[in-house]
């Protein structure tokens, strides 16, 4: 055999052993995400986790599109109870405290090494952190947030004799603008509603919002209170449930927060409330030009953030864990961050992605991007307690009979905070 053959033929076997070698130490970490399979999402996520690998040879990012924010956290806990939990998901940011009574999750803190890294945990809007930090630890990281904010349809505004330019300051003007914008037919049929707030899906969500600009907070910062019945709330669920009672600008009964969105590119509703998240969505399906504003304001200006965070599962191995935080890292640097929002419509978890020529030149060329942030002032936590789902289950039970007509709201926010009691009291 000529040596230099056998040479080379040595060489590249060599190679190919060092590169099955380099293959076979990658470390593989599992990402859920909460999205069901198909869809634009899935091939942005698909093609973040592409461009980590290529920065990041020694990692494989393997993405699970796993239905729901719901469904996402029943598998993943499924999987944490059964030993194989997925290295880290995107869960909502108010699972915190179930996951954390679960056993399932670590705090980040304890996996940062350098100071860089506990600079990059500084580096977020303080308003999302805290849906993620308690006692004194950090276990979720801002990813996918937003606010709720206030979408209004300019040509209906001038067909209204309103300026087209200008959203409801506050709740009376909210009042006056829906009750001009509301449209009937020749029989007294709605065919274009002053404004629409959806009261299925996420009515808790909803009613904080209110809630926070009457003046009240609806939970401690620990998860084992709750003050659904102060007159500031009552308040503000009355104030809702006379939007169609009373004022007759608002659908009656219970408003459905997929289709919101849908009605709004109808022509349905001329103002809707929903998150910034659908931001993109209504750029990319409306007919007539739009505005976004942050939400009227009564006592005070307010919205409760929203979303989801990353987490680090607690029993996957300690390799994992660390790769996995390099991960998070990179999908929340500025850049990623920035162009995170533009894709999706979601708010960059950070200022200084902002900065950045991305989100620059979007928010010039896109004013509305940069509504969610300036409303990130006047934001507040989202509901998040122990037995989060039951505690808000009584909450969202409570909304819809008032704004059903089944129950007054003084009534019905006593009876929640009473069931929230019996459930948080083992937690105290």
């Amino acid at each position: 055999m000529d040596r230099r053959n056998f040479l080379t033929g040595a060489t590249a076997l060599a190679g190919l052993a060092s590169g099955r070698a380099r293959a076979a130490e990658a470390t593989e970490i599992t990402f859920y995400y909460p999205v069901a399979v198909g869809g634009p999402i899935t091939k942005i996520v698909d093609g973040y986790a592409a461009d980590f690998e290529k920065a990041n040879p020694e990692v494989k990012v393997r993405p699970i599109y796993a239905g729901t924010y719901q469904e996402t956290i029943v598998k993943m806990l499924t999987a944490h109870k059964s030993g194989t939990p997925p290295t880290t998901s995107v869960l909502l940011s108010t699972d915190m405290f179930s996951l954390i009574d679960e056993d399932a999750i670590v705090p980040i803190d304890g996996l940062l090494k350098s100071d860089a890294d506990r600079g990059w945990l500084k580096s977020f809007f303080p308003a999302f952190m805290e849906n993620s930090r308690t006692a004194g630890e950090t276990w979720g990281v801002p990813f996918q947030r937003s606010t709720i904010v206030l979408y209004w349809n300019k040509d209906a505004f001038r067909e209204a004799g309103l300026d087209p330019e200008k959203a409801p300051a506050n709740w009376d003007e909210h009042v006056a603008f829906a009750q001009k914008l509301t449209k009937r037919d020749p029989s007294g049929n709605a065919t274009q509603w002053g404004t629409q707030i959806p009261s299925s899906g996420f009515p808790y969500w909803l009613f904080q919002a209110l809630a926070t600009e009457a003046g009240t907070k609806f939970m401690d910062e620990a998860g084992t209170h709750t003050f659904f019945d102060k007159p500031e709330a009552v308040e503000a669920l009355q104030y809702w449930a006379d939007l169609s009672q009373k004022y007759k600008c608002h659908p009656p009964g219970i408003v459905e927060w997929g289709t919101t969105p849908k009605d709004f590119f109808e022509r349905k509703c001329a103002m809707m409330w929903t998150t910034t998240g659908n931001l993109t969505n209504v750029r990319n399906n409306t007919k007539f030009p739009f505005g976004v504003a942050i939400l009227p304001a009564h006592k005070q200006p307010g919205s409760p953030t929203g979303g989801g965070n990353f987490y680090i599962s607690k029993k996957v191995p300690a390799e994992q864990q660390a790769a996995a935080v390099r991960f998070i890292q990179w999908m929340t640097s500025p850049e990623r961050a920035a162009q995170w929002s533009v894709d999706t419509g979601y708010v960059a978890v950070r200022p200084d992605a902002y900065d950045t020529p991305t989100m620059k030149a979007y928010v010039e060329k896109f004013p509305p991007a940069a509504v969610a942030r300036d409303q990130l002032k006047y934001a507040t936590a989202e509901l998040s307690t122990h037995e989060n789902q039951r505690v808000t289950k009584a909450l969202n039970d409570a909304i819809q009979a008032t704004l059903t007509g089944s129950k007054p709201a003084d009534r019905a926010l006593k009876d929640a905070q009473v069931e929230a009691e019996r459930i948080l009291k083992p937690y105290r």
